[in-house]
C-alpha cells in the first residue's frame, strides 16, 4: 500500500493501514521543510501545532509491542510524485496508492502516472471537484481495462475510487445540526443515526431500534471519563454485541440504529431564484394598494346608486375618471360631479403609489442573486461558521434537508458565497470574533452552532462566545488537531454537562473511509463509537463463506460484523452523483429491505449492507483476498 499526502490526513491513513489492516505501507511525503502547514494564529493555535508534530512524529516512529521499531512502514520524501518516485516506492507491485494531497491537479497528474505504471492498481484520489471526479474515474477504469487487455466488464480488482474529505465528514457534521449527534451514515436515500441512549431506569424498556450497534463504556457518562480508553478492559465500550451481552450489561448507555427525523422548524419550498410574490412589495405598499383598490370599488358602488347604470358600466365610468380621460360631469347632478372630483382625486393618490410598486419590484429581482440578510423573528435555526470546502459541503446537506441556516462568513469572495446565493441563504458578513456578528446571526435564538472555520481559535473562541449567549446551545467545533479536539471536547463537556458539545477532526472522519476504498471495498460510511470506529459497507456474498448459504443469524458475529439489509437494486452505476453542477441529489431507496428475519438465507447473488468493526472487516474480506492470491 502507497499513501501520498502532504497534511494530516496521509499519516492518519497511513496509520489505519497498518494498524488495524496490517498492510505493509509506503508514506509518501513532502521534506520536512517544505509541507505545507496550515497558518498559525495565536498561541492556542501554535501550541496544537507543536502537538499535531509531537503525534506526526509518534504515528512515524510508532513501535510494535516488542519495542523495536515498525517494520510495515516505509517513509520516502518527496517534493512531487513523479514517474521516479513512483518507480522508487513501488507502484509496479503495489495492490493500491492513495493521493491524498490537498491539491486536485496534483492527485490527477500522479494518478494518470501510476495507472500507466501498474494498470492493476487500486486508485483513490482525494478530489474536491465532484463532477470532475466523476470523469476522472470513469477515465481510469477504462484505461486499466484497456492496457490490461481485458473487458470493460472482466471485473477487475483494480478501481478508481474518488473521495472528498469534505464530503466524508459533512454528513457527520450535519447530523449535529440535525440531531445533535455526528454519527450518521447515508446510504441509499437514508439517513441513519446512531443514537446514544442512557440506561434505561428499573421497569423501563429501551427502544432497540433497526438493531443496537454498541454498549458504552462505563464511564461515558463521567466529565472526566476516559471516553472508551482502551485500557478501560471490560468496561470499555463492545462493538456489535450479541442479545446476551445487551441483556447483562445494566448501567451502561446504548448505541442503537435509527432513521433520522428532524422536527425543528423546515425552509418553504423555493422556485428557484424568482422571489415569491409577497417578497415583491413592502408591507406598507401592500396596505396602501389595498386602500386604492377599496377607494375604486366604493366609488364605483356609489355611481351605481346615484346613476342607477349597470355596476360594470359604473366601474368603468370611474376608472375613467381616474384616470382623467373622461368628459367632465358638465350638466350633471352634484352627485356625479363630487363622485368625478373624488376619482380625480384619488387618480393624483395612485400614480405615486404605482411609482414606488414598479421601483420596489425591480429593485427586488436586481438584490435576487444577492446575499441575504436573516429574517425578523427567525429562530431555531442553524448558525454555520465559514463557507470554505467543509462548510459549503456542510450548507448543502443542511440545505437538503429544508433546516434553515443563517451563515457567517468573513471573506466576501469565498467558495461558498455563490452556493448561499443560488441556495438564498442568509449570510452575515464580518468576523465572527468581532462583536456583534453572532448577535446579527440571531445566535441568542439559534437551534446549534456549526463552527467550521480552517482556524481552531475561531471556532474555539466562538462557541465559547455563544456558551455565554446560550449555555444550552448545541455546539460542534471542527478542529484540525484530533488529541487537541479531544482536549476540547473533554473540557467543554465537563464545564457545560447539560450541554451537547462536539469536536471533530475532519482527517479524524475522513481517514476509515479513505483506507477501506484503498482495501477494495465499497464503504457507505463510518461512525466514531467513543474513541472508536464503526464501518457500514456493502459486501457481494459469493465468495464469502462467513455469509453464504447461511441465515441473518448465522452470518451474525459479535464483535465483527452484522447483516443489516438486503440490496435489491441492480448492481453498478455510481449512486448519489449530482444531475447538474452544484446540485445534489439523494439516491432512491427503494432497493434497500431492511429487518431481515434472521431465518432468511443468505445466496450467492445477494449483496448486503452490513456493520462490521475495521478489524472484523479487513478479517471477512482478507480471506478471499488470500484465497484468490492462492488460486
Amino acid at each position: 500500500m502507497i499513501v501520498c499526502g502532504d497534511d494530516g490526513l496521509a499519516h492518519r491513513l497511513a496509520a489505519e493501514l497498518r494498524g488495524v489492516y496490517a498492510e505493509q505501507v509506503t508514506l509518501v511525503v513532502p521534506p520536512s521543510g517544505r509541507r505545507v502547514r496550515r497558518p498559525v494564529v495565536g498561541r492556542a493555535r501554535a501550541a496544537s501545532a507543536a502537538l499535531l508534530d509531537r503525534v506526526v512524529n509518534a504515528a512515524v516512529n510508532r513501535t510494535g509491542t516488542s519495542g523495536e521499531p515498525a517494520s510495515n512502514e516505509q517513509v520516502v520524501e518527496a517534493a512531487e510524485v513523479t514517474e521516479a518516485v513512483l518507480t522508487e516506492v513501488g507502484a509496479e507491485r503495489a495492490a493500491a496508492l492513495a493521493l491524498v494531497y490537498d491539491d486536485d491537479e496534483t492527485n490527477i497528474r500522479a494518478a494518470l502516472t501510476a495507472r500507466r505504471l501498474n494498470p492493476r492498481v487500486r486508485l483513490v484520489l482525494r478530489l474536491y471537484n465532484r463532477r470532475l471526479g466523476q470523469h476522472i474515474e470513469e477515465l481510469l477504469d477504462q484505461t486499466a481495462a484497456v492496457a490490461s487487455g481485458d473487458g470493460p466488464g472482466a471485473g477487475l480488482d483494480a478501481s478508481t475510487t474518488v473521495l472528498s474529505d469534505a464530503d466524508t465528514a459533512a454528513p457527520a457534521l450535519a447530523a449535529t445540526a440535525l440531531v445533535g449527534t455526528s454519527k450518521v451514515v447515508q446510504t441509499e436515500g437514508l439517513v441513519l443515526r446512531a443514537v446514544e441512549r442512557q440506561p434505561p431506569r428499573p421497569g423501563e424498556v429501551a427502544d432497540p431500534g433497526l438493531c443496537t450497534l454498541a454498549l458504552l463504556s462505563a464511564t461515558s457518562n463521567d466529565p472526566a471519563g476516559a471516553d472508551g480508553s482502551e485500557g478501560s478492559g471490560e468496561l470499555g465500550p463492545q462493538l456489535l454485541p450479541d442479545e446476551a451481552a445487551v441483556a447483562s450489561a445494566t448501567g451502561r448507555g446504548t448505541v442503537v440504529l435509527e432513521q433520522v427525523s428532524y422536527s425543528g422548524p423546515s425552509l418553504p419550498a423555493g422556485r428557484g431564484g424568482v422571489p415569491p410574490f409577497a417578497s415583491l412589495f413592502s408591507r406598507r405598499l401592500r396596505w396602501s394598494l389595498a386602500g386604492l383598490v377599496g377607494c375604486v370599488l366604493a366609488l364605483a358602488v356609489a355611481l351605481t346608486i346615484v346613476t342607477g347604470e349597470h355596476p360594470l358600466y359604473a366601474t368603468y365610468v370611474t376608472l375613467l375618471d381616474l384616470f382623467g380621460i373622461n368628459d367632465p360631469a358638465f350638466h350633471k347632478s352634484t352627485g356625479q360631479q363630487v363622485l368625478q372630483l373624488l376619482s380625480g382625486l384619488v387618480g393624483l393618490l395612485l400614480l405615486p403609489v404605482l411609482l414606488a410598486a414598479v421601483l420596489e419590484a425591480l429593485g427586488t429581482f436586481r438584490s435576487a442573486s444577492a446575499l441575504r440578510k436573516p429574517p425578523r423573528g427567525l429562530g431555531g435555526h442553524v448558525v454555520l461558521l465559514g463557507l470554505g470546502k467543509i462548510g459549503t459541503r456542510v450548507l448543502t446537506r443542511l440545505r437538503e434537508l429544508h433546516i434553515p441556516v443563517v451563515c457567517v462568513e468573513s471573506d466576501p469572495d469565498a467558495r461558498g458565497m455563490a452556493t448561499a446565493r443560488r441556495l438564498r441563504v442568509p449570510v452575515v458578513l464580518g468576523d465572527v470574533t468581532q462583536e456583534g456578528v453572532l448577535e446579527a446571526a440571531k445566535i441568542h435564538r439559534a437551534h446549534a452552532l456549526l463552527a467550521l472555520t480552517s482556524a481552531d481559535t475561531t471556532n474555539l473562541e466562538a462557541s465559547l462566545y455563544a456558551r455565554s449567549v446560550r449555555p444550552d446551545l448545541r455546539v460542534v467545533l471542527r478542529l484540525y488537531d484530533d488529541d487537541f479536539a479531544t482536549a476540547v471536547y473533554r473540557t467543554l463537556r465537563a464545564a457545560h454537562p447539560r450541554a451537547l458539545t462536539r469536536s471533530r477532526s475532519v482527517s479524524h472522519l475522513a481517514a476509515p473511509a479513505f483506507a477501506g476504498a484503498m482495501m477494495g471495498r465499497q464503504i457507505l460510511g463510518a461512525i466514531p463509537v467513543e474513541r472508536r470506529v464503526l464501518l457500514f459497507a456493502e459486501v457481494d456474498v459469493a465468495g464469502h463463506p462467513q455469509l453464504e448459504g447461511r441465515t441473518v443469524a448465522e452470518a451474525f458475529r459479535a464483535g465483527a460484523w452484522r447483516v443489516l439489509a438486503l440490496n435489491t437494486s441492480p448492481p453498478g452505476g455510481r449512486r448519489g452523483e449530482p444531475e447538474t453542477p452544484g446540485e445534489e441529489r439523494l439516491p432512491s431507496a427503494s432497493g434497500l429491505v431492511w429487518d431481515l428475519p434472521p431465518t432468511y438465507v443468505l445466496g450467492a447473488g445477494d449483496r448486503v449492507v452490513l456493520a462490521a468493526t475495521r478489524r472484523g472487516l479487513a478479517e471477512l474480506l482478507g480471506r478471499r483476498r488470500r484465497e484468490r492470491a492462492g488460486a
